[in-house]
């Protein structure tokens, strides 16, 4: 991303009220796709420090239900009564405690990032790691016909992520949208139409990865 878009965002979530500019992400995201609909049920996952909670929340109304969770906890000041947060690990924690009284998700988001280091080939694995988590755990939480969301460090794997989300989602798709720096590696994988049960990742392919945008 050129400086002065860099900027223009920065100044953009100041001005509207978001915790970050990564709240552009997700709304750019959503108006291309139409993942949130009022009245759903949205998880988002890394959520700390908020801006998607945010977006979310506005986008599904207050009919709606979205529940954060994230490793840090996140401040609840400001964030409307059918925000949910909770603090935790979410490849460990019960499913009861992420559906935090709900039947299951129509939506599941992840702006999860790994500690980098620096190294563009371990961060995308530990990056495509998470994306696995949240897979891992759809079987348990979201709805048949739901939907995912997920943010990927491109790479070498990156392509068998893509084969294992087409395993259980009818439409799975790339897409970088303008509030990422353009020289950061991230996409959003986007899959809908869950069809079913997710397994535990398969050996990672070899093929080198596929470029950035719809038609992943």
């Amino acid at each position: 991303m050129p400086r002065e878009l860099h900027d223009h965002f920065f100044r953009e979530a100041k001005r509207e009220g978001y915790r970050s500019r990564a709240a552009y992400k997700l709304i750019e995201i959503d108006d291309r796709r139409h993942l949130l609909k009022r009245g759903d049920a949205v998880l988002d996952c890394g959520a700390a420090p908020g801006s998607w909670l945010q977006v979310a929340a506005d986008r599904v109304g207050p009919k709606g239900h979205v529940v954060g969770i994230d490793l840090k906890s996140i401040d609840p000041a400001g964030l409307p009564d059918h925000v949910h947060l909770v603090e935790g690990d979410l490849a460990t924690m019960e499913a009861r405690d992420l559906l935090s009284g709900i039947e299951a998700f129509d939506v599941v988001l992840s702006d999860m990032a790994p500690s980098t280091t620096g190294d563009r080939t371990i961060d995308h694995h530990g990056s495509v790691r998470l994306c696995h988590a949240v897979i891992d755990r759809c079987g348990e939480v979201l709805k048949p016909g739901g939907k995912i969301a997920l943010k990927v460090l491109e790479g070498e794997t990156y392509p068998a992520l893509v084969e294992r989300a087409r395993q259980f989602f009818g439409n799975v798709k790339g897409f970088k949208p303008k509030a990422s720096r353009d020289q950061s590696t991230e996409i959003y994988l986007i899959a809908e139409d869950f069809t079913g049960e997710p397994t535990r990742p398969q050996s990672a392919a070899t093929s080198k990865p596929k470029p950035r945008g719809w038609g992943a």
